[in-house]
């Protein structure tokens, strides 16, 4: 995470990347990457970007907001086409989504079972109403110890990646920092399971269960 400035608005830098490796990559090859720029203080998404290769699968996106005119526009690189849409409350981006989540619902006053919703953009098809449902907490074995966590399952796009809306699992520590710890998703191909490797800079103490 990087400071950064967008037409005088301070604003946070973030790139979330994601590939496949090994024997997954030799049926299907992922190669994603990702930037959101958004507000330190209101959390909204200023611009983000969006480049994808899903086993030939080809995106090339840039996303403008204009919070003033509560409207988006959508540049398409790749097909040389531009999109204008009109923004609607609580909306966000694949990455501004989750820091507005972590910094303005408590997970203690979620029911398990129950969603929480948002708008998002992050293509050319519009608006989606995104989901992520609350599933409790689980306690899971990590390199560093055991580690409580809150569970998590987003509503996803079934088909290229991932076989099912709700595909993909997420766990995030049950602490003040609420960091991802796990990843886990069953993909068109096989399936994948991304954990915390290391972690720095954090605000306060990572909580490890200790026996």
């Amino acid at each position: 995470v990087k400071a950064n400035m967008i037409k005088g608005v301070p604003v946070y830098h973030v790139i979330g990347k994601g590939r496949t490796s090994g024997f997954a990559s030799i049926f299907f090859n992922v190669d994603d990457t990702y930037e959101s720029y958004f507000g330190m203080e209101d959390g909204k998404p200023y611009k983000f970007i969006r480049k994808i290769n899903e086993g030939g699968y080809v995106k090339d996106y840039e996303i403008n907001f204009d919070h003033k005119k509560d409207t988006a526009v959508l540049n398409d690189k790749k097909n040389k086409k531009t999109y204008d849409f009109d923004l609607q409350d609580s909306i966000q981006d694949l990455l501004s989504a989750f820091y507005y989540l972590r910094n303005n619902y408590d997970p203690e006053d979620l029911v398990e079972g129950e969603a929480v919703k948002l708008k998002m953009l992050y293509d050319d098809e519009g608006i989606f109403d995104f989901k992520l449902k609350y599933l409790g907490t689980e306690i899971l074995k990590t390199k560093f110890g055991k580690v409580e966590c809150y569970k998590f399952r987003p509503l996803v796009q079934s088909g290229r990646v991932f076989k099912e809306q709700e595909s993909l699992t997420l766990w995030v520590s049950n602490d003040d920092n609420r960091i991802p710890v796990r990843i886990q998703a069953d993909l068109s191909v096989g399936s994948i399971k991304v954990d915390l490797e290391a972690y720095n800079g954090l605000k306060n103490q990572f909580k490890i269960i200790m026996d």
